[in-house]
């Protein structure tokens, strides 16, 4: 009963939270996307605050986040780590799902804010959108932080990598940062209710560039579901 309780508070406090934090965005846009991306983190701290405060939950970073642009791969099992990470890595390009970018408002500020909206039917057209956004990025000094395996997974499920990933990591020619985390032991997939706890964050080490391409993918598949192997 709790949990449900907390949740309640949650999505009372952080949803609305999150359309003023969307309408304040507007009259900061003619300042220019550094201003709107600080505007961004504030909005992902308000997140963290609601997270912590509210629903009992925060994470445990375990690794070093490095220096320089990196390409941050991370595993996706709930909302927690799509903004908590935000924070975690320093304002990293966000790879978003073109449905999300496309949504009234939130979707347009996204893309000021710096956000690189993905495809994921797979097309070549797409994918090369996808990396000339992300090497704009990457030449501007950020981060590019992706969650390979396409969308958010139960807990224990460990899908392939998605083909993006692959093109990212050749045509970026930056160092790979696997990140795993095992947030939906307490935030669920598809569930409204939230259970306090400890997400673990586990940063895993550089993985270089160059590798061929079954090498990368089968070395970061294994990273981001790490915390899901049976414990013995």
């Amino acid at each position: 009963m709790m949990a449900f309780l907390r949740s309640v508070l949650f999505a009372l406090i952080f949803y609305p939270g999150t359309l003023v934090a969307v309408l304040g965005a507007f009259p900061l846009m003619p300042f220019g996307d550094a201003v709107v991306r600080a505007h961004a983190m504030r909005w992902a701290g308000f997140h963290r605050w609601c997270c912590r405060w509210i629903l009992g939950i925060r994470a445990q970073v375990e690794g070093h986040i490095p220096d320089g642009p990196h390409l941050f791969a991370a595993k996706h099992q709930s909302m927690f780590e799509a903004l908590d990470l935000l924070i975690t890595v320093r304002d990293p390009a966000a790879v978003l799902k073109r449905e999300l970018a496309d949504l009234p408002l939130f979707g347009y500020v996204a893309q000021q804010g710096g956000v690189i909206p993905v495809d994921r039917s797979g097309s070549a057209k797409a994918l090369r959108r996808m990396i000339r956004a992300a090497t704009a990025a990457r030449d501007s000094g950020r981060s590019i932080l992706i969650f390979p395996e396409g969308t958010r997974v139960p807990k224990g499920e460990q899908p392939p990598l998605q083909p993006g990933f692959a093109g990212l990591y050749k045509m970026l020619g930056i160092p790979v940062v696997p990140i795993a985390v095992d947030s939906g032991k307490l935030w669920p997939r598809n569930s409204f209710i939230k259970h306090p706890g400890i997400v673990r964050v586990r940063v895993g080490e550089p993985i270089p560039q160059g590798l061929p391409r079954d090498e990368i993918e089968a070395r970061v598949h294994a990273a981001i579901n790490v915390l899901d192997q049976p414990q013995g």
